[in-house]
């Protein structure tokens, strides 16, 4: 390929898809009882389902940003190799792992000013995020110079819609993303948030449903307000352990739109220690978040 396509496992993409779209990804990481982990795409440091598993048990997941050295060490080989890069990093909304690959770039620029090193804020988050990436690595296979997909991604990245729902407030809560009044009432009356991520990259509630069945409708039913000619589109689902229900909204997906391309994933630790266990998400390309 003519430049490197780096972004970090806050993408939620499968190592099948990175060697399919062949790009890099910088691991994140996130602790158990103690114990540090990193969240690759080939889940050798935990099996997500195990994750999940604990998550359910009542152990308490932490997880931090990628710091400016991680980025270093990362992109540094790439540069003394003569590689060009192109990053395209978790929502600066949610995370200051974007803040930490803008200043590597800046210091590496210092160091190897012949090469070719940009940093892209997403302002997305899971597969949200994973699409942005796959969409631009397929700009760079159609043959975009490393300019064009670095401002295609600028351009576009607020076209990425992020639909999701929980099942378990109490992961919100923990997070601040709700009060504990809220997820109190909402639990005893069985009520799901459906959120999604605002233009500033953050999480914003925008609707709530009565039962899990009407919050996964309820996506679907967000998709049909602003998706842009969905049965040609990639669409990429998510979930927290809850493959049944993700095959239930790619059914909906595929009966309504005629959508027939549809990747369905784990939502990864990284996103999961703060979205929880039934944590269900739907990702396609809409005229407006």
């Amino acid at each position: 390929m003519s430049f490197v396509l780096l972004t970090d496992s806050s993408a939620d993409l499968s190592a099948e898809m990175v060697r399919e779209l062949d790009i890099q990804v910088l691991p994140l990481t996130f602790t158990l009882n103690e114990t540090n982990y990193c969240n690759y795409p080939d889940n050798r440091d935990m099996d997500p389902h195990l994750f999940y598993e604990k998550l359910r048990a009542g152990e308490v997941a932490t997880t931090a940003a990628v710091n400016m050295a991680q980025y270093t060490e990362m992109l540094e080989p790439l540069l003394q190799a003569g590689k060009d890069v192109l990053v395209l990093a978790f929502s600066s909304g949610l995370s200051a792992t974007f803040q930490s690959s803008r200043l590597a770039v800046e210091e590496l620029l210092e160091k190897y000013p012949s090469r070719r090193l940009y940093t892209v804020d997403t302002l997305c988050a899971s597969m949200g995020q994973g699409l942005l990436v796959y969409l631009a690595a397929r700009k760079r296979q159609e043959g975009a110079s490393i300019e064009e997909v670095r401002d295609w991604a600028e351009a576009n990245k607020q076209s990425i819609c992020h639909k999701f729902t929980v099942d378990d407030l109490h992961f919100l809560k923990r997070g601040g993303r709700i009060s504990t009044t809220t997820a109190m009432v909402g639990s005893m009356l069985n009520i799901k948030p459906v959120l999604h991520v605002d233009k500033e990259g953050r999480l914003v509630s925008i609707a709530k449903a009565r039962g899990r069945q009407a919050s996964l409708k309820a996506l679907v039913d967000q998709m049909e307000q602003t998706a842009i000619d969905p049965h040609s589109q990639t669409v990429f689902i998510s979930h927290g352990d809850c493959l049944e229900d993700a095959q239930t909204v790619a059914q909906m997906v595929r009966e309504r739109f005629g959508v027939r391309n549809i990747w369905i994933n784990y939502i990864g630790p990284v996103i999961g220690a703060h979205s929880g266990p039934g944590t269900l998400a739907l990702f396609y390309v809409g005229t407006e978040r």
